[in-house]
């Protein structure tokens, strides 16, 4: 089952393992989830930055790219607002089961882009954990708009790492330069939208040091290295098993939820019994890749 594992697998879970920590600083994070996702942002691109000047790494980027770069970046910006928006609106455990649906649209959208016949069983993969999600909204109903934008954020990530394993694939462009360009027109139509609303003002940059600290903490150890690889992974894995990996963010997420939030208080078990069919699901999935080797 496991013998297909190489360096990127191994890698792809060291990173998946630190965004376990995502979910848990968001709900940390006590300002509002446009404040959250602004601040991320930007402190992960000063540090990109530096990174840039201190390795003279190339970011030079043909217009067409650039145009594709941009789409992407206001993606990968809905994304987080929709992800964190689903903890402010419920909490950890709900958002990450609901992330977890990310598997169907990826099996879905990846073989229209990449041009290959969809694969049955990533679609019965995906057919399993909808069924999970389905199960969990029929007892954790109270918590139905942290659903939905746990499912919205997975139909962004589901979007985003099939466009980013299309463009890591040119020779010509790099993954650094691939992220930095996306976050900065992340950060870029965040603002505008803040300034026709009228929201961009004194008031948005007031945090706390309780904020500033766990915004560093995200941007720093949860974004910048994390978001660089998993886009440089995209050159030897699939955007499927990328996602489907990602999963397990789901497993890290609930269970520092439950011993830093005691969250297993405010949910029943049958959402823990929806969560280990998404567990089923994940490893069902490595078997089945390594049996038929697609």
């Amino acid at each position: 089952m496991f013998k297909g594992i190489n360096k990127h697998h191994l890698l792809l879970h060291f990173i998946v393992l630190i965004w376990g920590f995502s979910p848990i600083l968001g709900r940390f994070i006590e300002s509002s989830t446009m404040q959250l996702v602004w601040f991320r942002i930007a402190f992960t691109l000063i540090i990109i930055s530096g990174y840039i000047l201190i390795v003279r790494k190339q970011i030079k980027v043909a217009l067409p790219d650039m145009l594709r770069l941009a789409g992407i970046g206001v993606i990968i910006a809905a994304h987080w607002l929709c992800f964190y928006g689903a903890i402010h609106v419920s909490n950890v455990s709900i958002t990450m089961a609901a992330f977890s649906t990310g598997t169907l649209f990826t099996s879905i959208i990846e073989p229209i882009f990449f041009k290959r016949k969809v694969i049955w069983y990533e679609i019965i993969i995906g057919l399993i954990i909808i069924g999970a999600i389905c199960l969990i909204f029929s007892v954790e109903n109270l918590y139905w708009k942290g659903i939905v934008l746990g499912i919205l954020a997975a139909l962004g990530s589901a979007l985003f790492s099939v466009f980013n394993a299309l463009m890591i694939k040119k020779e010509t462009i790099n993954s650094t330069a691939i992220s930095y360009y996306e976050l900065w027109f992340g950060l870029l139509s965040m603002t505008i939208y803040l300034l026709f609303t009228g929201e961009f003002n004194s008031d948005f940059f007031v945090l706390t040091g309780h904020d500033v600290f766990g915004i560093c903490l995200l941007a720093g150890i949860c974004t910048a290295f994390p978001f660089i690889a998993s886009v440089d992974l995209m050159k030897h894995l699939s955007p499927y098993t990328v996602t489907l990996t990602v999963n397990l963010e789901t497993v890290y997420g609930i269970v520092l939820a439950i011993f830093l939030y005691k969250e297993n208080k405010e949910l029943s078990g049958t959402f823990y019994l929806g969560v280990g069919i998404i567990l089923f699901a994940v490893f069902l999935n490595a078997y089945l890749k390594s049996r038929f080797k697609d």
